[in-house]
């Protein structure tokens, strides 16, 4: 039976979001006795809310709140009020994520120490290692049902626009070429079913073969009787007491009127761009810089990855819409090698986009239209395409602000969304371009069009872990420096982005969160 816990229930763990980070906290805690209460923005989403349409799921699931995109990246330009596509829904973006699924390497969490430093990049070495996170990796693949050696499931068939990219690799001398891992079933495994291949994954798995705390972790977390899930709640401000310790939060509820709920612990997982701006709508006379903002870090280091995207002209048909939205991975150029002029490493993923997506995005333009456009789309059946998906610097100016004049519809400052690239983030990409010319242009492509990053999925650092509460936001376990008993649950606390898509690492990150923060509840320590 659903629980329904008071208002003055300050025993409890209020959780701010349902995605990956929140929803998998929320489950992990529910498992282990502890009550909580999960305060979503978005409505309520099931299966059957689900269509295989691009442009209907995306009005339907979208965080389409004011934003505003700034910096010199071109989507302060042509997507001046779209700077990132992630969820407002039960479940948060894991209902439209692809399902990419691959660890961190070990170099990953030590940047700055393996780079020595980039000149213009806020780098910072990770508080914790890989050996350190691969126990919680492990639990989290059994968790999303990964394929690959821990599930012993296969990897997913490879679609013919994959077989396209995978020729074109071994042809230039890749050869870490896999359909995987990928959190998707591959055949029916813990309820749910094996992938279909039906192609809009990014719109939401209609049959639930896609991972998704849509439909495992929180219907399992309300069963528990442990959790109480309050969707169409939108969280105002995390408020505190005279010591500073947290106290809970006041949200509008679905009716708009403001609600009050006490709470033990504060776990915020808004996601990388609203988690920043809570903290920082919560100023007070205490602490009138935003809540765990001693460092002057919330907000700053904001990361999407170094991403682009490049399409090809096959000689050809080869039908990219059909199979999984990411059907395969290279990793040939995943490791690190500055001397190819840049510091980390890119992936390219195999990414098929429909054609609504590919007339907004293949030429950059606010119109989605003109010869360029329409001639593209005449091509749509021969083309192949994939994603390029790098490390991306952090940098301070790249940050969450809050708007000086601009309100919301709850009267708080809106977020602007500050991106420049990084020169190594310049160089990076260019040379992806450069080697998926190569890949093409082996297999006869009578067309290659350059797409710039698109409004960003993968959003992460801005409440950035840190060894030193000078550095960072939050602790090794995503405990607030300067408030014991406030946490941040979602890809905010990445102290670097890494090259690998992030949802894989929030998940292992929250079930070890949620370990030690039962752990310490216990113990009486917070």
């Amino acid at each position: 039976m659903a629980a329904k816990f008071d208002l003055n229930d300050d025993s409890i763990v209020v959780i701010i979001g349902s995605g990956a980070g929140g929803g998998t906290v929320a489950n992990e805690l529910a498992q282990r006795g502890v009550k909580s209460v999960i305060l979503e923005a978005g409505k309520t989403l099931s299966l059957e809310d689900i269509e295989n349409d691009e442009w209907s799921m995306f009005s339907k699931i979208s965080w389409l709140d004011k934003r505003q995109s700034a910096g010199s990246w071109h989507g302060a330009v042509n997507h001046p009020g779209l700077p990132a596509w992630i969820v407002k829904g039960l479940g948060g973006s894991t209902v439209h994520w692809a399902g990419v699924s691959i660890r961190y390497q070990e170099h990953e969490f030590k940047m700055k120490t393996t780079s020595g430093g980039v000149a213009g990049a806020n780098l910072l070495d990770w508080p914790i290692t890989l050996d350190e996170l691969k126990p919680w990796y492990d639990k989290a693949e059994l968790k999303m049902g990964t394929t690959g050696e821990v599930t012993g499931m296969p990897h997913l068939p490879w679609s013919a626009d994959f077989k396209v990219l995978a020729e074109g690799a071994r042809r230039i001398g890749y050869s870490k070429i896999t359909a995987g891992p990928m959190s998707i079933n591959s055949e029916a495994r813990d309820g749910r079913p094996a992938c279909q291949q039906i192609g809009f994954c990014m719109q939401g798995c209609k049959i639930g073969a896609k991972w998704s705390t849509l439909y495992t972790e929180l219907p399992r977390a309300v069963d528990t009787g442990n959790c109480e899930i309050r969707t169409n709640c939108m969280v105002l401000q995390v408020e505190h007491d005279k010591s500073g310790k947290v106290t809970g939060v006041v949200y509008a509820d679905q009716d708009g009127k403001k609600q009050r709920q006490k709470a033990r612990v504060v776990c915020v997982a808004g996601n990388s761009i609203e988690s920043p701006r809570l903290l920082l709508n919560s100023e007070s006379s205490l602490f009138p810089n935003g809540l765990a903002n001693s460092s002057g870090q919330v907000g700053r280091n904001y990361m999407t990855h170094m991403t682009a995207g490049v399409y090809g002209v096959m000689p050809g048909e080869v039908h990219m819409n059909r199979g999984t939205a990411v059907a395969g991975i290279v990793r040939d150029e995943a490791h690190y090698d500055d001397t190819r002029g840049f510091a980390g490493g890119y992936t390219l993923e195999k990414l098929a986009l429909g054609l609504g997506f590919l007339s907004a995005f293949l030429v950059p333009g606010p119109t989605g239209w003109g010869r360029e456009v329409s001639s593209g789309l005449e091509n749509y059946k021969y083309m192949s395409g994939v994603w390029i998906c790098g490390e991306d610097m952090p940098q301070e100016q790249n940050r969450i602000a809050l708007h000086a004049t601009e309100k919301d519809q709850y009267g708080l400052p809106i977020p602007v969304v500050h991106k420049t690239d990084h020169p190594n983030d310049t160089n990076m990409r260019n040379h992806a371009y450069g080697q998926m010319a190569k890949i093409y242009h082996s297999l006869g492509a009578k067309k290659i069009y350059n797409l710039p990053a698109y409004p960003a999925s993968h959003n992460m650092g801005t409440n950035r872990m840190s060894a030193k509460p000078e550095d960072g936001v939050v602790n090794k376990w995503g405990q607030s420096h300067d408030i014991k008993n406030l946490f941040v649950s979602d890809g905010s606390q990445f102290t670097t982005s890494a090259s690998p898509n992030p949802t894989l690492t929030i998940v292992a990150l929250a079930i070890r969160q949620a370990d030690y923060l039962a752990t310490q509840l216990k113990k009486g320590a917070i």
